[in-house]
């Protein structure tokens, strides 16, 4: 595995993330990223795999001799089905399934083929590609937690709850408790981004976590509702004259932050809004806030306990003032956090606060580094 070269690749349904990293050894859960050679993001998406990575053997100072030296490519997966449940080498089978459970989350799915097509162009057909998929960390979660209490016909058909932002949930989790230097523990993990979920993690296993069927479900997001009462649905499709097209968009790009607060749904623009004094913004964020420690409590109600908090993503990791409003209440679970600590810009850090009985911390997501070590285990066999 010596020196190992392998890229790391993030599709999104409108952007793409790209790592490079030189991989010496087989690393322990929850180590740090390490062998970062070359990173960079695209809002373009797929498209522009090729103008993102020829520099790289083909600028003014390459870092490679050319697409040869990259030895593996893996990818980040958002949903891998009831089937595909570990980081694997992409066949045709591999890629059929995908694109079979594409229905459930389309545009990341289908991002993520056209990644590997352009892929495939860039490097030919004989480099090794891995996919590593967000559903997976979660196919640990016992049937109480991703059963839906429909029809037993549901359960037949495959209908439950599969979980997502798994990759995340693992990394941050897990290097929670290698900070602490305890693998026996419970801990809330909160990826909060454009995408948001919190996941129960219990000695390194998830048993439970707020995405549910579809990345649509849980808690509100950038533009995502969250759950809502499914009366809600029924009641627009009879009377508010939507379509299946239409709700399905309304749900997913018109709703959570951007539909409350109008604006695009970023939370750095949303707390400006809510500083100019905006009482749309202030509901949105009271909104995402009070359904956030509604999960928090849930997940910790899963776990029968809670010995630290971890939060992560976008809003997670650089947004102190959410996560400030998000503790401030969760003292009867034995939460509370450092202002000056809170308030601090390093990447990961504890923010634990003096009389706190849970630890808190910050933790990036590291998804690539995630995505990359998986995919160099699998060349190394």
């Amino acid at each position: 595995m010596a020196g190992l070269k392998v890229l790391a690749l993030n599709a999104g349904s409108s952007s793409l993330k790209a790592s490079l990293f030189e991989i010496d050894r087989t690393y322990e859960a929850g180590s740090a990223p390490a062998g970062l050679k070359w990173e960079s993001e695209s809002s373009a998406g797929p498209e522009s795999l090729d103008s993102m990575l020829t520099p790289l053997w083909s600028g003014t100072q390459p870092i490679l001799r050319g697409p040869s030296d990259v030895k593996g490519v893996g990818h980040r997966v958002v949903h891998g089905g009831a089937t595909l449940l570990e980081p694997m080498r992409v066949t045709e089978s591999v890629r059929a399934e995908i694109l079979r459970v594409a229905e459930y989350a389309p545009a990341h799915n289908a991002a993520a083929l056209a990644l590997m097509d352009a892929t495939t162009h860039l490097f030919g057909r004989d480099v090794p590609q891995v996919a590593v998929f967000d559903t997976a960390f979660h196919k640990t979660m016992p049937p109480a937690a991703f059963t839906y209490a429909g029809p037993f016909g549901w359960v037949k058909s495959g209908i439950r709850r599969f979980g997502f932002h798994g990759i995340s949930h693992q990394y941050v989790s897990h290097r929670t408790a290698r900070i602490i230097e305890r693998a026996k523990l419970n801990i809330v993990t909160c990826h909060l981004g454009s995408g948001c979920s919190l996941a129960a993690v219990q000695n390194g296993i998830s048993i439970d976590t707020t995405m549910g069927f579809t990345p649509l479900d849980g808690i509100p997001m950038a533009r995502r509702s969250g759950a809502v009462d499914p009366g809600i649905l029924i009641h627009l499709l009879r009377h508010g004259g939507y379509s299946l097209d239409s709700l399905d968009h309304l749900l997913n790009h018109d709703s959570g932050l951007a539909g409350l607060s109008g604006t695009d749904g970023d939370m750095r623009n949303v707390l400006k809004k809510v500083r100019e004094g905006d009482e749309r913004a202030q509901l949105a964020l009271d909104v995402f806030v009070h359904r956030i420690r509604q999960g928090i409590a849930s997940m910790t109600a899963s776990l029968g306990g809670i010995d630290a908090l971890a939060f992560s993503g976008g809003v997670g990791e650089h947004a102190a003032s959410v996560r400030a409003a998000i503790c401030e209440p969760l003292s009867f679970l034995g939460v509370m956090v450092d202002a000056d600590k809170n308030g601090s810009s390093e990447r990961e850090r504890e923010i634990t606060g003096e009389k706190s009985v849970v630890r808190v911390f910050v933790i990036p997501a590291e998804e690539n580094w995630i995505v990359a070590r998986e995919c160099a285990k699998l060349l190394a066999v």
